[in-house]
Formats: structure tokens, sequence, C-alpha cells
């Protein structure tokens, strides 16, 4: 087991210091404030009687006198001793305590804040004068002339502070002076040195007994500290009797034996008083560390499989959703304005005539510079532009090679160039442009591509400017596709935060310490920001992961001071997530770029424990020094990579090729390890001796390593979590160091099982153990705890191990049956459900892969059919989840990386390479990989065929049908589209539209198809598609059947002479019919005629008293044509009717944004007092609610909708819907129909003769839960569809089962139908194309179609599919034709809500 630590133990024995009142403040180099460590569990006990000392006065080097005295103070231990109190210079508090214990403690206090405090110091040992140097120091303390040491203040707040700890009991006193540096003053003690008297050690009665279990932990800590050393047999007595010793002092101070254990186990009483981690000092936290022995927990699994519990999954659901402004819609602040280099870049792209070729931006302090390179008839051509003030020399030369510096030829050398040892000088010249500011050009022109590249570095005056460095490096081989794009305007960001970001990059390069403490000051102002400041903060974190960003820019700091900074982040980001849960996914994301931190101990064993291994191992120089010093000056995440490489090359028998493999497998290559501050030059050299001993050593500092760097490490997250124990170091056996309290039983158990089987290649019992171990910890990451990040890093690495244990997995899978494919999606889908915000659909796609299991082992015969439906629905769910990072994060990616210079390339794939690197890619691959099994076992084949018409045509390959909607093509085209939503148009000159989209096959866009004899299909197989797509440009025939497309590739005649062999007839003349107002502002249903209404109408009020009794007809009214034209000429109107006049002429001079603002002038209109009147009195005759009876309110909510339905009239697909057919669009007129809204069960759409086959004899239906809207609108995924013989009515056949994620459901209501004369004028067909508009807004509701007996009852299923099948025979029997028919189902009672003949 490791012996690493992740938080630190207390290095000074568990004492606890006085409190001073600076409590919960931090410094500004993130530095916890010395003294406070948490409310002692001794409360407000004073110990002692007030003491008073008088007499010394202090004489500063001013003059001024110091006075002094010796209070009582309030003791919050034993072991605390009096607080002396001095005043400098009259107005300057300064503090010092002193703590006894084995390593006894000088917190000093001082109530200044000068950057240049020093404490001049040293120690008095064995009654010298001289003062001895402590070995053990505060960091950043330097030795001055070998006579005194100086440690800086920590600043925090208004104060200063420092704590010296003295472990050397030969020292008795100390002596100092405080020295302002930048004031090269000095504060004295009446004009000597100040001195602290250290209490001396005490006798020990060693007749105290002390317990054997904490004598046990007491000396784990010590031999911690010491930095975990072998030690031999009496080594390891002569440590367990100090630490014995250690407790006895501890209990002669007065404190008993509970005391103890209370410190060593965190049993006091005071943790729900304990402040929140947020603002708590080092100090503070050093205090809640745990230590206890490995409890004996019960296991409830086996060792080679786990038995999961059964759980509820509805209390799995989240609904968590971030309020999301729609980017299109949000105003951005003033755009940036562009700076004097981006002005110069785009003058000069639109003055050259020659493509750029790769364009770069190489971001400086302040300043940039800007390369250009274009190819041309065999020339490379090169712009250098910066915007840099001071003169600049270019540095350069050509390279052959990447890295070499090679003489360019002497004949392409620009003006102001001197030759100068195998490179040249060229002094920059100001371009002459009308810029803001100054730009210093440079320009080349070389012939031929023997050159591959121009290395330079930038000279001004007596400095030399590098790139991070290294020379700057211009490649003229690799063409840069994706030039990069200018900042934009920020829509759709927290651009005010990616500005900030962008302004502190440039300090934020300094180091990881730096990057780190600037992201956790930058928290709030994301929280401020809502859901895209996180965004902004997790895409800035992700750039710096990935190592667009720099990582240390000529900065040394120390590892501790890294893990405290990461330390802070994350603990501020563990606080939002607990208080805005909608944020959770994004916090997740970010802390996993971060890295666990550690509040500062765990990175300075990064720089301890690499010495330990050194002189251990014997191999002090070379490599590892090198790597040493790296580590020392600053440790980043390579350094797990290298550590890696070192390991796998020691196991490989020292194989060199084994080292650079890992190292170049992991993106680190010679080069990389030549540009760190601290270099790597040498490669490893060790001998068979050390192997064993490296081994052993590396992978426990490897562990140290994935603590600080890697959050989602499995095995240290674990061990953070459950605590260190070793079971095999003497007196170390057994204890278990810094648990998380409050953990489920049993559950180290299931974590070890989980160790346990991480790497074996049957990983179906490790999924299940890691799931499990998800779902036990999930209750505690649902709220508060003082641990709660260290619980978020376990379960991010669990999450991580799901996703890396599936990918090993596949190849179990490659002659698996549906069954383990099935139960594979099921455990993927359930680990991506507990690491998502707003996860109920995936949580009902989970239930629907549960039911199709128990489908499978219960041989149902339509499990695969059912099972289809769960497969599109789950795609659907990860092609939403997809849409909404792209929505979230893309525009913060491509803003931010414009702004701070990262790589096109890695800007466009942003959001992709999030997706790729969660669960949801997985799950993608395993969906993909049963869809064909499915379809075979369900015999659906590759397509689904929704209009058969054979065809010839040129395939042309588009993303979306909705972009080319109104397009013309002017040859017959086969368009291959990734996206159709269902409402879209299909363009003039389409002869088919094939895609892997699933619109139902009662959409618009079905519709459209088969009236205009338009083959339309849906591919399910990914290969044919493709092969589909790669023949773009191409000449296709099509000959579809109704479950099958053949296509084969033909010449150019072969569509000539289609064409003349089917010569197509003119279209027929169509008209519309201008219609009036006849003097009625409303009209009951027996009233309905052509002059009057549409055919919506008039076949609604035929049905009444025709229709079988069973079959309900929901009450109708209307407002006939003509009513919008005479509300439009009422006086009260006038405004409206005149900017309607300009408006559509702007419109008929083709301006198509006139449009919306049409749509937007009719809300405008105000309703006739008689129209009010003569509505309401209509409605109430027929005995319909009248809206107003509600308040005036409602009415206004009714008569907005009537104006929605009359602006439909513009609505885009409409609007060219008539251009196309050449109709007059101002003798389209609109009735409304008005009807009470019945809140529908399910919703039906019926066509009385198969679409799809036009088999007479055949009824099709298709069914969705709730109301119609989402089987008729552009709602994604298919529903429950099925054909019925009209000579066996009751039995019906199901064809597909639903797949909708929603449904659609209202309050009891009135809904305002559109009703146009061109309803279903023939060659026209306007069904569909205008709007019907409820007077209350839906409720969106996502469906779990395990629990509706549609799908999970079968004589339910098979009444209401027989119900509706009956109602629709009975309609086409009335007409005498075949009918699309709409409909619903309320409790079991069937409703005909609309009826038309079938086109």
């Amino acid at each position: 087991m490791s012996n690493s630590v992740v938080h630190h133990l207390l290095n000074r024995g568990f004492t606890r210091p006085v409190s001073f009142e600076h409590r919960n403040k931090l410094n500004s180099s993130c530095l916890p404030a010395v003294g406070k460590i948490g409310k002692s569990s001794l409360g407000t006990q004073l110990y002692g009687r007030g003491l008073k000392k008088t007499g010394r006065r202090l004489i500063t080097e001013t003059g001024r006198p110091v006075s002094f005295v010796t209070r009582a103070v309030l003791a919050m231990d034993p072991a605390s001793q009096t607080v002396e109190k001095f005043n400098l210079d009259g107005n300057i508090d300064l503090l010092v305590e002193v703590t006894s214990a084995t390593v006894r403690e000088v917190n000093i206090q001082l109530a200044h804040t000068s950057d240049s405090l020093l404490l001049h110091w040293g120690a008095i040992r064995d009654n010298k004068e001289k003062w001895a140097l402590p070995s053990r120091c505060p960091d950043r303390t330097i030795n001055y002339k070998n006579r005194a040491l100086r440690t800086p203040f920590v600043k925090s707040g208004g104060n200063s502070y420092l704590k010296l700890e003295i472990d050397d009991h030969a020292i008795h006193a100390i002596e100092f002076l405080i020295f302002d540096e930048s004031r090269n003053k000095w504060y004295k003690s009446n004009g000597q040195n100040f001195r602290i008297n250290l209490p001396t050690e005490r006798n020990v009665d060693h007749n105290v007994s002390v317990p054997e279990d904490l004598v046990q932990i007491q000396a784990y800590l010590r031999w911690e500290r010491n930095g975990k050393q072998n030690y031999s047999p009496e080594k390891e007595k002569e440590e367990y009797e100090v630490a014995r010793t250690e407790l006895r002092e501890e209990m002669m101070r007065g404190a008993s034996v509970e005391d103890l254990r209370a410190k060593l186990l965190k049993k006091d009483n005071n943790t729900s008083d304990s402040p929140k981690s947020k603002g708590t000092s080092s100090s503070e936290q050093e205090s809640q560390k745990k230590v206890s022995k490995q409890p004996k927990q019960k296991q409830y699994f086996s060792t080679e499989k786990i038995q999961r519990k059964a759980r509820d999954l509805n209390k799995l659901i989240c609904k968590h959703v971030a309020d999301f402004v729609d980017p299109k819609s949000i105003s951005s602040t003033e755009p940036r304005a562009l700076t004097t280099l981006e002005l110069y870049a785009i003058a000069k792209e639109e003055q050259e005539t020659t493509p750029v070729f790769s364009k770069k931006t190489f971001k400086l302090e302040g300043s940039a510079i800007l390369v250009l390179v274009s190819k041309l008839s065999g020339k490379t051509k090169i712009h250098l532009a910066t915007d840099f003030k001071e003169p600049i020399t270019l540095h350069w030369a050509l390279s052959q090679n990447g890295g070499e510096w090679l003489d360019p030829p002497s004949d392409i050398l620009p003006p102001k160039s001197l030759p100068v040892r195998g490179a040249v000088d060229t002094q920059l010249t100001i371009a002459s442009t009308d810029l803001p500011s100054p730009v210093q050009t440079f320009e080349l022109e070389i012939e031929g591509d023997s050159y591959k590249g121009m290395p330079f570095v930038l000279n001004v005056g007596e400095r030399w400017i590098k790139n991070n460095d290294s020379d700057f490096y211009v490649d003229f081989a690799k063409e840069e596709k994706h030039v990069q794009k200018d900042h934009g305007d920020g829509k759709g960001t927290a651009k005010n935060l990616l500005d900030k970001i962008a302004d502190l990059e440039s300090e934020a390069q300094k180091s990881f310490m730096h990057r780190f403490n600037i992201a956790a000051d930058l928290v709030d102002e994301a929280k401020n920001a809502g859901q895209l400041g996180f965004a902004g903060i997790l895409v800035w974190m992700r750039f710096m992961a990935t190592r667009q960003l720099v990582w240390n820019k000529s900065y040394n700091v120390k590892p501790r001071e890294i893990s405290q900074a990461q330390d802070r982040l994350t603990g501020g980001l563990q606080d939002v997530y607990v208080s805005y849960p909608e944020y959770r996914e994004l916090l997740r994301m970010i802390m996993s770029t971060v890295g666990r931190g550690g509040e500062g101990d765990v990175g300075q064993r990064i720089r301890d424990e690499i010495l330990v291994i050194q002189s251990k191992n014997n191999c002090k120089g070379g490599m590892m020094e090198q790597w040493h010093q790296k580590l020392h000056n600053n440790t980043s995440p390579d350094d797990v990579i290298i550590c890696q490489a070192l390991m796998d090359y020691i196991k490989s028998d020292f194989d060199m090729s084994v080292y650079w493999k890992t190292l170049n497998d992991n993106g680190i290559t010679k080069e990389r390890l030549l540009s760190y501050d601290r270099a790597i030059r040498s490669e490893p050299g060790f001998s068979s001796e050390q192997k064993d001993g490296l081994l052993r050593d590396l992978g426990h500092y490897m562990r140290t390593l994935k603590a600080v760097h890697s959050g989602a490490d499995l095995e240290s997250a674990i061990q953070n979590c459950m605590g260190y124990q070793d079971n095999a170091r003497g007196f170390m056996v057994g204890v278990q160091i810094n648990p998380i309290s409050g953990l489920p039983s049993g559950y180290p158990d299931l974590l070890r099982f989980v160790l346990e089987h991480v790497e074996e290649n049957n990983v179906e019992p490790l999924l299940e153990g890691l799931l499990e171990a998800r779902q036990e910890l999930r209750p505690l990451l649902l709220k508060s705890h003082d641990r709660l990040k260290d619980l978020l890093f376990l379960d991010l690495a669990l999450d991580s191990t799901v996703r890396t244990a599936i990918e090993r997995g596949y190849e179990q899978l490659n002659d698996a049956g549906p069954e383990k494919i099935m139960y594979f999606i099921s455990l993927v889908l359930e680990n991506l459900a507990l690491s998502s915000d707003d996860n109920e659909d995936l949580i009902y796609c989970l239930k629907g892969w549960q039911f199709a299991l128990s489908m499978f082992k219960s041989k149902k015969d339509h499990w695969a059919l059912y099972a289809k439906s769960v497969l599109d629905r789950s795609r659907l769910a990860l092609q939403s989840k997809a849409e909404r990072y792209l929505e979230i994060l893309q525009p913060s990616a491509e803003y931010l990386g414009s702004c701070l210079g990262v790589e096109q390339w890695a800007i466009s794939i942003f959001t992709e390479e999030i997706i790729r690197a969660g669960s949801a890619a997985a799950l993608s691959s395993l969906v993909n990989r049963l869809d064909p099994v499915l379809r075979q076992t369900a015999n659906l084949g590759s397509w689904q065929v929704i209009s058969p018409v054979e065809v010839v045509g040129y395939v042309i390959v588009v993303d979306e049908l909705l972009t080319v909607q109104n397009k013309t093509y002017d040859r017959h085209t086969i368009i291959v589209a990734n996206r159709v939503r269902g409402e879209e148009e299909i363009p003039d000159g389409a002869v088919a539209v094939l895609t892997p989209d699933m619109p139902d096959v009662l959409s618009h866009v079905s519709v459209r198809a088969r009236n205009g004899k338009i083959c339309f299909a849906t591919c399910f197989d990914s290969d044919i598609l493709s092969d589909l797509q790669a023949m773009d440009g191409k000449l296709l025939s099509l000959k579809p059947t109704s479950a099958d497309v053949v296509y084969s590739e033909v010449n150019d005649s072969e569509l000539s002479n289609l064409s003349s062999d089917n010569s197509e007839e003119a279209p027929p003349s169509i008209s519309l019919v201008k219609k009036q107002f006849v003097g009625r502002y409303a009209i009951s249903s027996e009233e309905f005629t052509n002059d009057l209404v549409g055919a919506k109408s008039r076949n609604i009020g035929y049905l009444k008293g025709k229709v079988p009794s069973w079959v309900g007809i929901p009450t109708s009214v209307a407002l006939p044509f003509g009513v919008f034209e005479k509300v439009i000429s009422e006086k009260a109107n006038q405004a409206v009717s005149e900017k309607l006049q300009v408006l559509k002429k702007s419109l008929d001079e083709g301006d198509q944004d006139a449009l919306g603002e049409i749509r937007k002038t009719v809300l405008g209109l105000v309703a006739p007092p008689e129209l009010v009147e003569e509505l309401k009195s209509t409605m109430k005759k027929s005995d319909m609610p009248w809206p107003g009876d509600e308040g005036e309110q409602r009415w206004e909510q009714a008569w907005a909708a009537i104006k929605k339905v009359w602006a439909s009239k513009w609505n885009e697909r409409a609007y060219f819907s008539t251009k196309k057919v050449k109709l007059d669009h101002d003798y389209l007129c609109m009735a409304v129909l008005v009807q009470e809204v019945i809140n529908a069960d399910y919703a039906f759409v019926i066509h009385t003769t198969n679409p799809s086959s036009g088999d007479s004899s055949e009824i099709y239906a298709e069914v969705v839960k709730g109301l119609g809207e989402t089987l008729v609108g552009a709602y994604p995924g298919r529903s429950l569809s099925f054909i019925t013989k009209k000579n066996n009515l009751d039995s019906p056949l199901v064809l597909g089962y639903p797949s909708k994620p929603i449904g659609l459901f209202i309050r009891r209501s009135i809904i305002f139908r559109s009703d146009s004369n061109g309803e279903d004028l023939e060659g026209y067909a306007g069904a569909g194309l205008y709007d019907s508009v409820p007077m209350d807004e839906e409720d969106k509701v996502v469906l779990d179609y395990t629990t509706d007996p549609l799908i999970t009852d079968e004589s339910f299923q098979k009444k209401i599919l027989s119900d509706i099948a009956r109602a629709g025979d009975a309609i086409e029997k009335l007409y005498g034709t075949a009918q699309d028919i709409e409909g619903v189902i309320r409790d079991g009672k069937l409703y005909v809500v609309q009826t038309r003949p079938q086109v």
C-alpha cells in the first residue's frame, strides 16, 4: 500500500497555538495566516491567573520608546505560553507568542504591511553570545553572511506574520531585529536585540502510561516527517520510545488520554462549529487532520464479483439547469478595439494577391509578433511585423531541418542586413501606414522549396527576446489550414471575464502558482457571470492542461507553493459546488484540469522525496540531478510522465527506446525536455543493482506526483479519501492517516475490490465495482462536507476509470451477443448520468435499456424493436448534450483562444475534444456497435423509405437541409443531409433527400416529399451513408422499395434518357380567391361555410353528429375570413397598418428580414370592442369557456394567440411556399378555428392509406404521449407507429416504438388554429405551414416510457391502437376518400380534432 499522504500532517506535533485576531484571512501570496487553527475543544477555559510584567521600556532606532508588557492571554491549549506584546514607533503592535512542545513554535505578528519587512535573527545555544543558525527555517529564508538568517514576513490583511519552529532542544532563546529593507530602517528593543526565551524540556514522569495505539500513531507521524526512511529494528524501537516520550510530555502538561485521542483521532465535538475551508488558514486546516486505526468492515461482495444494490433510478434524477441565454440574443458589450498589429494584418492580407499559407502570432508581454507566409509559383514569401516600441534587430537564419541555423543566400538578404556568424542581423523598418502606432516590418522572398523554416530571435538594445527561452521558428512546410481568426465581439461568452483573463495571462505564465492563484481570485467573478463565467474558466484551464499556454516562464517557485495555490483554487470551486448545483458539471471539468493540491505539504514532498530517492539509490548526478533541479524549480504534470518513463525504462531492463516511447506517446519530446527552465539534457543511466530500489521508490514517488498533479488518478484519490496505511513497516502496520469521516459501511472493501480488478482483461466486474462506488459516494457529494473536494476528486477518478475500462473492454464485445452489449451500454449510461447536472433524459434512457434487457430475457417478440427505440433516444440524448456543450463552451474557446494566441486547430476542436474525453464518446461507440445487430434482429433493414420514388440526380452533401431549403438547383439533385428536423421545405430541383436523421413519416417534410414525388428515406447504416457522402458530385440512380434503396452510379446519357422518357407536365395553374369581411367577427360551427372558413373548420363541422358516438368531436367556433383585414382597417390600428405597408413594400423588393418585422408589427394590433363582444357571445352560446371570465389578463393572452395565428401568414416557410407556386400572397386569407384544448394522454395522426407503400387496404398511424405538437412539429425522435389491415382492425402491428424524449402537456385552455383558404388547395397543400397557438404555454415533460402502459401493457396497447384504427376507418367511409386525421385520447376516450383529404 502506498506510503504517500496527500494532506500533510502536523510537522510540529499536535499542540494548538493561540488564536490571533487575524483569523480567516489570506495574504496576497496566498499563504495562510499563521496562528489560528480552528476552534479549540477547550473553548474559552482560562488556564492560570493573569500575569503582569512591567518595567522594561524599549527604544527604537528613531528614539521613540517601545512599551512592553506581558499580559495574561486566553489559553487555547495547556501547551501555550504567554504572549509578549511590543509597540514600535508608537503605532505598530508586535506580538510574539511561544508554544512549547517537542517542536517549539515562535509566532510573530506585526501590525505593519510593508512588502519589504525582514526578520533578521539567530538562536542562542548553550548560553553562547554568538548566534547559532538553526537548520529548520521558514520558506524563503536566506543565510546572511553566515552571521544571521533573514526571513521575509508574510502579509495578510493589515498585518504581517511569521512562524519559527525550533526543534533543537539545545537552543534556549532566539534573538532578532526587524528590518524594513525598502526604507533601510531597523526596529530594535531599546537599542538591543529582541530576545525571546524558549521553554526548556521538562522532566518526564516515566510512570505515566500512554496507550500503545496512540504511541503507534505518533511514531507513524514522526516517520512521515522524517521522510519515511527505512529503519533498522534498533532505530524502530528508538522511534517508538521517542513517540511515547512526546505523548508523556503532553500528559505532564495536563492533557488526558482522551485529549490525546481526540487530537489524533479527531473526536472532538467542535466539527459543526468549525469554519468552512474558504478563508481557513493552513494551521486551522492542519488541526482537522485525522489519524485512526483501520476499521474492520464487513465485506458485502465476493472477491470475484460484487452484488450491486437495487436502487430506485428515479432518485438519481437531477434537474439542475443553469439559466442559459441564447448566444444569438446576447447584446454584446462594446466590441474590443482591434490592436495596431491586428489592423495591420487585415490591411496586409487584403493587399496581398497570394492567399495566406500560414499565419502565426507570438504573444509577448505588452506586444506581439505577426508572421504571414504565402506561397506561389515556387516562391515562399515571409512577412514579419511587430508593434514593439523600441527599434528591433531581427537575428535570423534559415533551416532545412528543424532546429538548425544555416546562412541564408546573400542574394535574398533584405536591406539593412548584416551577416554575423551563421546568421543575419536585419534592422526592422517602420511601415508607412495610417495606423494608431508604428509597426516594424521585415520581408523575405525565397526561391524553391529547399528551406523548410526560419529560426529567429529579437534584439532590443542589449536585450535578447526569445520564445519562452527557445528560438522563434517559422515553419514553411506546415500549412496552417485554419488561419487564426480575429477575436470577434465575444457574443455568447462572459466577455468581461475573458478579457480580464487575457490581460492576466502574462502574469499567469510565470508559474502554476501564479495561474492557480489568479484563477482562485476570479472564481467569484465567474460565479457572478453564471454558467458562461465558469465556461470561461474551464476553457482557460483546459488550454493550460493541453499545453496551449506557457507553464513556467523563468520563475522559481516551490512545489509546496504550487500545491497551496491548487488547494486554494479547488477549495473555492468546492464552495461554489455546494451552493450552486446548476454549475456542478462545469466545476467537475475544471477541477479535473487542475489537480488536487493539498495545502502545501504534498507539494513540498515532491522536492523532499526526490532527494531521498537520489540518496538511497546513489543516483545524484546526470539526468536524475537535472530532473531534481527541474522539480525544485517548478514541478508540472510532465513530471508524472517522466516518472512513468523512468519506471518503464527500468522494468525493460534499461531499454532506452522504452523510455523515449513513454515520453513521446504522452507528448514529451527531447525539445520539450530542453525547454524547461532547468533543462533535462541527459538520458537516464542506472545499473542492475539499483533496479529494485528505484522501482520501489519511484513507485512511491509517483503517488506523490499524482496527488498534486493528477486529481483524477484513482489510486491516489482512493488513498487520499480512505487514509494511508502501510502493511509492511513495523510500527506503521495498520495505521490509517487522514481518513474521511462518514463514508458508507463497507466502502473501503469496495474500493479495494476496484483496485484489485483495475487491470484485469475482463472489465465487467470492475465496471460494476466502479459504478457501485460512485453510487455509494453520491449522497456525500450532494451536501456540504469538510473534505468535499477530496470526495469529488475520488468521484472524478472513478468516472475516468469507467471510461478507460470500457475502452479496454471493446475487445470483449467483438463476439458478444446483444444482451452483453446492452448491459455495457447501461453501465456507461449510468456513469454519464452520475456526472451530469441535468440527467433526467439519461436516467429514462437507462431505465429503457433495463426494460429492454428484461424483454430480451423474457423472450418477448418485440424486444429488438423496443431496444432500437431506446438506442435512437440515447443517440438523441448524446446529440443534445454535445450541442449544449458546443453552445456553452465553443464561443468562449474561440474568443479566449484568439485573445491568447492559441493555435487555431486547438480552438476548432475544443468542444469536440471535451466530448471525446467523457463517457459520451464511449456510449456513442457502443450504441453504434449495437445498432446493426438490432436492425437485423428486428428486420428493419438499413433504410426506412418514406417516399419511394425512382430518381436520377447529382449528389450534393449538406450538413442541414434547413440551410438549402430556399435554394434552387439547376439540375436534378440528390441531397444527402446530416440533419433533417421535419419542418423544412425541399428545395426546387431536388429529386431526393437521404438522411441519417429520423423525421416522422407524417412530418411536414415527409408530406412535402410524397406530394412532390420526391424520394425521401432515412439511412440507418453508417457505412452506406459514408459511401453516399463520398459520391459527392457524382450522378446516381436511386431505386427504392418500401424497405430498401438500391443506388448505382450512372452516366449523363441515362439522365437525359430519363428526362425525355419522363417529361414532366407543367404543373396546373392554381390561384386563390381573396375573401372579404362579411360583417361577422365570430361564427359557430353550424355556420362554417366555404366563404367563411377553410377546410379545417368545415371538416370538423361536418363530422359533428355523423361519427360513431364513441368518437368525441371538440366544440368549435371561428373568426372567419376577412376579420384580420377588418381589424387592420380600424382607426385604432392606423399606425400598425401604415407600418405594415412599408414593410410589405420592402419584402416585395427582396428584403427577407422584413418577414420577422411584419410578424412583430401584427402583434401590435388592438382588438375592436365589437370583436370582443361577438366572440364572447358566440363562445358562450356554444358552451365554450370565455377566457375573460378569468380576468382581463386571460383575455389578453387569448388575443395575443389570435394575432400570432394571423402573423404566421408571414412565416418564412409559408411565404416562400406561395412564391414557389406563384400564388399571390396578398390573396391568402386566414380564418381562426377556436377549440377547447383537450389535455391529452396521447395524440395521434392517421393516414387511412399507407403513405409509404400506397396500400389502400392498410391504415398507417403514429402516436405520441401528450399533445400532438410533438408529432407534427419539429420535435426530435420518432413516435410509436403501427399499421392495421382494414379487414382486421383489432390486430394492429407495431412498426416502431417511440424515441421522442419530450411530451407536451397543458392545463385546461383554448387553442387557436390557423385555417387558411390555401389549407387544402390542390397543388399547394398549405396544411402545416401556418401556426396553431394555444392560449397557455405547454409544459415540456421528459418522458419515461417504462411506466407508460401503451408500452408496457400489451392489452392496453392493443385496445388503444385498435380504437385509433377503427376511428380512421369510420371517418374514411364517411368521406369516401382517404383521410389525414388528427386526434387525441384522454382517459381512454378518443377525440378527433381535425381531418382533411390525404394527399
